[in-house]
């Protein structure tokens, strides 16, 4: 459960906007309708004179509660339309999309309309929805017997790519796999540096080229070495400029073309890496990819810097692709396989023995 732990806290914008927010929800219901005041009977006695002034004193704790200690009662509410909607435009505000919240709150809601519902029930209750809809995507990124096989990374600048394909090397390497990174970022030589640091860091090479140079190019020669070395992962990473899709698309589509003239199943898969900081734009950068290329499979970064971890569900939601792993930090093991209790747990700011009985 460490990395829950380290999830739980770096999550803690989103955790935080979705506790404070449904603990608001429920300590705001609307009072109780007084009860209509009665005329006096006229045959009946008159009020005791002696009688206390002003409201009655609170009942005190039986004598079980002063006892153990217990603490008073959770605060409860109850689940109708005005709740509904509320619960709505909280999840809403934690970036899961219209759709998706509209979607989780009618699961909810579903035969509880009408019933008593405290704080801590709500968050279970949103955590398994949450969980449910994440549950199907949440699968490693698949291996496959032939080598090398072609791991073609796309996104966007700036969205943690290079980083990703650093950690996953290195990480692959640890396992006992032998890795081959191709730099095909051409166009930025930082994402160049930062692989080779990483390449030396996890010893695994990284073949680089001239800066403005043929990406295909280099894929194809980097296949090649792959193959001449009998690696087992090539991780070639590659452009991200969405300013002009029509450039991007004819790069990645040559990318792709060259590498089937050695090995006609290539890649094998493509990973999209997305910036959870992006919030909602997330979901358009999927759809661009899909269509510029054959993604695969998703890699979340970032998510200790946002308040917009709920995008997570709405991608899985919308799209149904598979989410390999999930990043909260700079280091090594702060990349992580994708599970969905565990951040469904994070997410609604619930400890990791809460997050796994509800999702039993």
């Amino acid at each position: 459960m460490a990395f829950f732990g380290k999830l739980r806290d770096r999550l803690f914008k989103s955790s935080a906007r979705l506790e404070e927010g449904i603990d608001a929800l429920v300590e705001e219901a609307p009072a109780a309708p007084a009860p209509p005041a009665q005329e006096p009977s006229p045959d009946a006695a008159p009020p005791d004179a002696a009688a206390p002034v002003g409201p009655a004193p609170a009942p005190r704790a039986g004598l079980l509660g002063r006892l153990t200690g217990r603490a008073p009662a959770e605060p409860q509410r109850v689940l109708d339309d005005a709740m509904l909607e509320s619960l709505e435009e909280l999840l809403i505000s934690a970036d899961m999309g219209v759709e998706t919240s509209l979607k989780v709150a009618a699961n909810m809601a579903e035969g509880r309309f009408g019933r008593r519902l405290g704080a801590t029930e709500i968050k279970r209750l949103l955590a398994d929805e949450i969980a449910a809809i994440l549950d199907p995507v949440a699968r490693p990124m698949p291996l496959f017997p032939k080598k090398p096989q072609v791991v073609l990374v796309v996104g966007v600048n700036g969205s943690g790519k290079t980083t990703t394909i650093g950690k996953l090397a290195s990480q692959f390497r640890a396992a006992g796999k032998s890795v081959v990174i191709a730099a095909g970022d051409t166009f930025r030589a930082a994402a160049v540096e930062q692989l080779q640091i990483w390449g030396a860091r996890a010893d695994v090479p990284v073949m680089t080229a001239p800066e403005g140079s043929d990406p295909a190019s280099l894929a194809f020669d980097a296949l090649a070495r792959a193959e001449a070395e009998g690696a087992d992962l090539l991780m070639i990473d590659t452009a991200g400029r969405l300013q002009n899709r029509k450039d991007l698309m004819e790069e990645l589509a040559k990318i792709v073309r060259v590498l089937r003239k050695r090995d006609p199943e290539a890649p094998h898969n493509t990973l999209l890496v997305l910036d959870a900081t992006t919030g909602q734009n997330a979901l358009e950068q999927v759809r661009i990819f899909r269509e510029v290329a054959d993604v695969t499979g998703l890699v979340m970064t970032k998510l200790d810097g946002t308040a917009k971890g709920g995008v997570l569900v709405a991608l899985a939601d919308r799209f149904g692709l598979p989410i390999h792993a999930i990043g909260v930090g700079e280091q090594i093991d702060d990349l992580q396989p994708f599970d969905p209790a565990e951040f469904a747990a994070a997410l609604t700011g619930q400890s990791a023995a809460q997050g796994a009985g509800g999702a039993a």
